[in-house]
């Protein structure tokens, strides 16, 4: 017997089961699971993710099976005819057809389930035609491709198995009062047929209630036959990702490769700029000085006719130019290597947080000073970033964190201003973001904003110990 009772906002059901009493308690949190549960299983066969994954399973399934044919054939004969130069040259086609296919799964993939896969590095070539043939037979993205076709097969047959054949099911019992009204069982196969006893769909007799039970069966089987077929799919989109898009090493590659491009992009400008500056400020300041103690030279060469004002005038300007240019020099100095660093970070961060035009309260737990390039990098990011906050958050007080955690340094700065800071923005308040991130990455670092609407505004910048 179940008797349900209410209890302020959850549910208590009391049942006898096996000639005991048990009671089940339902909390608001549980039945707000079991509502959204429902409302899933009600959607699934008319959402359009649905219908997407069906489709990508066939189209990718067939593709799959052409392209396990292609690759034996030609494997196989290859292997075969190794014996004469003509079996390496099929072997590296094969490898280079399997790395086709592979971009065929990713194009359908993309097309299909909006998955992004990453493209693997190009096929490059060395040169001559044996160099063609060397480079197919080393291609790693062409050989994982292969490994992906080997293991996809057995997962589209489990799949026809396990997901299609529910759907296969649904539609029969559905449609069966206008094809197979006469049978007395509707066709059935795959795992319906393996787990339940044959014609369990049926009642075993013929008429207008047999015929109402297989349509409801088939109505059941519906809804019930997305969900097999979205677990078959996401295991292909982690196989995809495993196989398909680049290994480890060749992403590690790629970004080492593009933090160097970046580390020398950014070293040239800051050439470029120290040129500018000492051509244009302390190189003219210094000409200046030049030219003035020139003409006190020339002065008093002069010994018939010195006139000690105008040459105590042009020492002294000479003087005032030459502390102007010591003046920027500093200045030029202090931008390559902030001195304040020499005492540590935390010294550092202090003065950053005391010069700020905003209140800022600074926590630093550092057991392990960084290295020199770690610590230039905190440095300026957090002044780049209090920065951004005193210039375009309309913030009233922001607050700078610097922790250590393990061999890691996280540096959080957070405002209570406007939000809506973004990676993205260019030539706005956020483009300053853009050139920190490829500073952090340039030592494998990590920059995350979190800037909603209407604030608040926090800046994570992840930065290893050591560079």
């Amino acid at each position: 017997m179940i008797r349900p009772e209410v209890e302020g906002s959850g549910v208590a059901v009391q049942l006898r089961a096996w000639g005991k009493d048990r009671r089940l308690e339902l909390s608001p949190d549980h039945l707000d699971r079991l509502r959204r549960f429902v409302e899933a299983v009600k959607r699934g066969p008319f959402v359009k993710r649905t219908w997407q994954e069906l489709l990508f399973f066939v189209v990718d399934g067939a593709v799959a099976i052409a392209g396990l044919f292609f690759i034996v054939f030609t494997m196989v004969t290859g292997i075969f005819l190794a014996i004469i130069y003509v079996g390496l040259v099929i072997i590296a086609s094969s490898i280079r057809g399997a790395r086709g296919l592979g971009g065929i799964h990713r194009s359908l993939a993309t097309s299909l389930l909006e998955e992004n896969i990453e493209e693997p590095p190009p096929f490059v070539p060395r040169p001559g035609f044996y160099g063609w043939i060397q480079s197919a037979l080393r291609d790693r993205t062409g050989w994982r491709a292969i490994a992906y076709g080997l293991i996809k097969v057995p997962l589209v047959v489990f799949g026809v198995w396990f997901a299609l054949s529910l759907w296969i099911d649904a539609f029969t019992c559905i449609t069966y009062p206008l094809f197979e009204a006469g049978a007395v069982r509707p066709a059935e196969f795959g795992i319906v047929t393996n787990i339940f006893h044959p014609g369990f769909i049926s009642i075993g007799t013929s008429g207008y209630v047999h015929g109402l039970f297989v349509v409801i069966s088939g109505v059941i089987l519906l809804f019930a036959a997305p969900w097999p077929t979205r677990l078959v799919v996401f295991v292909d989109r982690q196989l995809m990702h495993a196989f398909l898009a680049p290994d480890a090493l060749t992403k590690r590659v790629r970004s080492l490769e593009h933090a160097r491009a970046q580390t020398v992009d950014e070293s040239a400008a800051v050439l470029r700029r120290l040129e500018r500056n000492l051509h244009d400020g302390t190189q003219a300041q210094l000409v200046a000085v030049a030219m003035r103690l020139g003409q006190a030279k020339e002065k008093l060469a002069n010994s018939g006719n010195v006139d000690l004002e105008q040459i105590r005038r042009l020492v002294a300007e000479a003087h005032q130019g030459a502390k102007e240019a010591i003046v920027e020099l500093r200045d030029l100095a202090r931008g390559i290597h902030p001195p304040v660093l020499d005492t540590g970070l935390e010294g550092a961060l202090s003065t950053l947080a005391a010069r700020s035009t905003l209140p800022t309260e600074l926590t630093v737990t550092i057991r392990d000073r960084p290295t020199p390039a770690i610590e230039a990098i905190a440095y300026f990011s957090v002044a780049e970033l209090l920065a951004n906050v005193a210039q375009h958050a309309r913030a009233s007080a922001a607050t700078v964190s610097c922790v250590q955690h393990g061999q890691w340094l996280r540096v959080v700065v957070r405002d209570d201003g406007g939000g809506g800071a973004q990676l993205s923005s260019v030539g706005s308040s956020s483009s300053g973001l853009r050139g920190l991130t490829d500073r952090v990455r340039t030592v494998d670092g990590r920059l995350h904003v979190e800037s909603p609407l209407g604030g608040p505004t926090a800046v994570t910048v992840d930065l290893p110990m050591h560079a």
